[in-house]
């Protein structure tokens, strides 16, 4: 048997540390057997997954060293490798558990399934809410798709006994079956979720372990009943600790920085945050802290994985960074390493435009450009102080709060939209844009003026712009969890208020 494991990302957002955690483990685990790592797109949500994104996980996974056998970009026996492109595979699937019995059309609507929900949650039931078509016949289902209905495919679930699960890593694991909720498989659209495309594409594409974040052992008992109902061997599951913020939370990026463009942007070394992902969950015999890539291949035991909570703290990532800066280059490649992070031509071709109108002499880029080169700016309460029509500290706090809540919300990172966004932020909070605008200056680039500031957001990225405005929020007072209650609540308001305005002046539609 030829092992075989995969990566499974959605293209919804920036690139996670998180998935290069799952992909590297998933990498060794392959080549330690002699054998294959694919790379799979997981695009069922049409709404929220784009090109640009697809583009941005491949980049950033092959920046941190990392490649792949099989794949969207190289190809491969197994294809296509981006499930939007797979929709047949999976409607013929569903219609072969319809037909089975193991699974059923549930025709509740949108406003009847929140309406069952509060009403299971006012019951205080301890078991999984039922869908009342449940036990409707195939005749009155075939008759309710004939009147027009919409629906959607779920789950046939068992409502008694336990559920037995086996894990390389956890052993047995056990969960009662009234635990386990009616899964939707097919959308009214369609298209597949998660569950139902995973099973069907790691059946197809001969996928023989599956090591994946803990968080997915809830959906085990589901992925279980498919395979047995579709009559296929289920991979070997070995569910990988999840990584944490300082605070044991889960890594989210409200707490640390998640994207690995951002440890990118930052001047970390790939070799040292793939160094730095292997030590969350792992660890060399000898117990060493430094290793590379081929180390951790010549000496990986996926039984040697510590179920700990792995805490991904940014100050340790610095450390041994800088142990790599000092101990694993050259003078020679130090240099390199330096320009192909902040001085090669793509990066200064972006910020010359900004920066060569305001320069007289090669010398005045320094302090016009210096801070395109920093990671969070070192800021005091003073810097953020006195900004004109400003009122106040919380006054500072609340616009880069609500904004920095506004523009996590944005999928295209480019001047016009964030231009866009800011404007109807001053909007939303009644001010003017200068004056809304006056303490991104500070946040980003620790001075009251600098380079235009739409086009600036967009070379620094998403989330370096994030960093440095929690930073500066930071610097005056943390937001404390009853400001964060209020203050959303706040928020949420005052955007409903803009659209309702907006909405009545332009009159019907």
């Amino acid at each position: 048997m030829t092992v075989r494991t995969r990566v499974a990302p959605s293209p919804t957002g920036d690139p996670h540390v998180g998935t290069a955690y799952v992909a590297l483990f998933n990498y060794c685990f392959a080549k330690q057997h002699g054998g294959e790592f694919i790379l799979r797109i997981e695009d069922t949500d049409q709404t929220r997954s784009s090109s640009e994104s697809e583009q941005m996980i491949l980049d950033a996974l092959r920046w941190v060293g990392i490649t792949w056998d099989e794949g969207p970009d190289v190809g491969g026996a197994h294809g296509p490798y981006r499930q939007s492109e797979r929709a047949a595979l999976y409607q013929e699937a569903a219609q072969t558990l319809l037909d089975g019995g193991h699974a059923f059309r549930c025709f509740l609507t949108s406003d009847e399934l929140t309406a069952l929900r509060a009403e299971h949650q006012q019951a205080g039931a301890t078991h999984s809410m039922v869908s009342p078509y449940t036990d409707l016949s195939r005749a009155e289902s075939d008759a309710l798709v004939a009147e027009g209905r919409p629906f959607v495919i779920r789950l046939r679930t068992p409502r008694e006994g336990t559920c037995v699960l086996q894990d390389r890593l956890r052993g047995t694991i056990e969960v009662a079956w009234d635990q386990v909720d009616q899964q939707v498989l097919l959308k009214s659209d369609g298209f597949p979720t998660y569950h139902l495309a995973n099973v069907v594409d790691d059946h197809h594409m001969g996928i023989t372990h599956v090591l994946r974040g803990e968080e997915w052992i809830s959906s085990a008992p589901k992925h279980q009943l498919l395979y047995a109902a579709f009559g296929w061997d289920m991979p070997q599951l070995v569910h990988l600790p999840l990584l944490r913020n300082p605070d044991k939370s889960k890594l989210s990026k409200r707490k640390n920085p998640t994207s690995i463009l951002y440890y990118e942007r930052m001047g970390y070394l790939p070799e040292a945050l793939l160094n730095y992902l292997g030590r969350m969950a792992w660890s060399m015999p000898d117990e060493r802290e430094q290793f590379s890539l081929d180390e951790m291949l010549a000496h990986f035991d996926v039984d040697r994985i510590s179920l700990g909570g792995p805490v991904f703290d940014v100050a340790k990532l610095d450390w041994l960074n800088g142990v790599w800066l000092r101990e694993a280059l050259t003078e020679a490649e130090y240099a390199d390493r330096v320009a192909q992070w902040a001085l090669n031509r793509d990066y200064l071709s972006q910020i010359i435009p900004l920066v060569r109108p305001r320069a007289n002499k090669f010398s005045d880029l320094a302090p016009l450009a210096g801070f395109f080169l920093h990671g969070v700016m070192d800021l005091s309460p003073a810097d953020l102080q006195g900004l004109k029509g400003v009122a106040d500290d919380d006054e500072v706090r609340r616009i880069l709060t609500w904004c920095l809540w506004r523009l996590d919300e944005l999928r295209a990172w480019d001047p016009d939209v964030i231009q866009a966004t800011l404007r109807e932020m001053a909007e939303v909070m009644g001010l003017k844009l200068r004056v809304l605008l006056a303490p991104f200056f500070v946040a980003l680039s620790g001075q009251k003026s600098a380079t235009p500031l739409f086009q600036t957001m967009a070379i620094l990225g998403k989330d370096l712009v994030r960093a440095r405005l929690r930073h500066a929020v930071d610097v005056l007072k943390p937001l404390s969890g009853k400001e964060q209650g209020r203050w959303r609540k706040a928020f949420d308001e005052a955007r409903a208020e803009h659209a309702a305005s907006l909405a009545a002046a332009a009159g019907p539609a």
